[in-house]
């Protein structure tokens, strides 16, 4: 099976990367610009603009996938609420470039999606519970999950996660457990809300659902996350317990306080029953994810 990957310079196309290295797999990572990973051979990766349909064709043409995952897209909500066109673009139409490209050779299409498509008002979601995006960003994301579930093939997969850690090579953007880790380090005051609840995903989980999803040809729509939903206060907290880090310096506040640009779901987290069930997904806890990160 040859696996395509979009968004390979990202945290979590690094670890899928990884992981298919591992099982010596072939695959082809594309990114937009030069490849920013040293883990992934230069022969294993191709540039690739995905809101360009011709370029897309191309390397669709050229590598004949057997699957793809698709991971690549802008993720930052406040940027996304204040350029909602590019933010259309890279999310919504490139996706449609890319799933037609993946049909016209018979490949199956995962699409990472995120628990942001739900309003929050309940918590624990399901695959079957019904979305209701507060965000930009979250509506391009069920945008792009439209286009997939309303097609008449069915030979694609929906995978949505939650706050996406781990270490990677040459990122863009942090993610909150670094950034935690590293605010907690300075001794600064910090201001954390407590009323937003999530389900942290360790990436290296999240990969190897991606991966398995694709080997075992999986359709329909997987919620991948961490096992356990509490607030960003206490994420922080753990991660200061965990690294042995004073929290003097940590006040509790609230999401309104922060005067954000786009609207967040006070409570998300997984039902897994589905994944657990069907591809045998068994993420970390948060300590052990942690034990694995800061351990080098």
């Amino acid at each position: 099976m040859k696996i395509l990957i979009t968004g390979s310079n990202g945290l979590l196309g690094q670890k899928i990367v990884r992981q298919l290295k591992k099982k010596n797999k072939p695959f082809l990572a594309t990114s937009l610009g030069e490849n920013r990973n040293p883990d992934c051979p230069h022969a294993f990766y191709r540039q690739l603009d995905i809101s360009n349909e011709v370029e897309v064709n191309e390397v669709f043409t050229e590598y004949n996938p057997d699957a793809v995952i698709h991971t690549a897209a802008i993720t930052n909500v406040d940027y996304c609420e204040t350029n909602a066109e590019l933010c259309h673009k890279v999310n919504v139409t490139a996706t449609a470039y890319l799933f037609a490209a993946a049909q016209r050779v018979e490949a199956h299409f995962s699409l990472l999606s995120t628990d942001f498509v739900f309003d929050g008002a309940k918590g624990d979601y399901s695959e079957t519970d019904v979305t209701n995006p507060l965000s930009v960003y979250a509506n391009s994301k069920v945008d792009a999950e439209s286009i997939l579930t309303k097609s008449p093939s069915r030979n694609w997969s929906i995978i949505r996660t939650i706050i996406v850690f781990g270490e990677g090579n040459n990122l863009s953007r942090s993610n909150i457990v670094l950034w935690a880790k590293d605010a907690l380090s300075s001794g600064k005051e910090l201001n954390i809300i407590d009323d937003q609840y999530r389900a942290p995903t360790w990436a290296d989980d999240l990969a190897w659902a991606c991966i398995r999803i694709a080997e075992l040809h999986k359709t329909g729509i997987y919620h991948i996350s961490g096992p356990e939903t509490f607030s960003i206060y206490e994420l922080v907290t753990r991660v200061a317990r965990y690294c042995g880090l004073d929290t003097t310096s940590l006040n509790k506040t609230t999401s309104e306080s922060l005067n954000q640009a786009a609207k967040r779901p006070p409570k998300t987290g997984f039902d897994l029953s589905k994944s657990r069930n069907e591809i045998d997904y068994r993420p970390m806890c948060f300590e052990d994810s942690l034990k694995l990160l800061f351990s080098g």
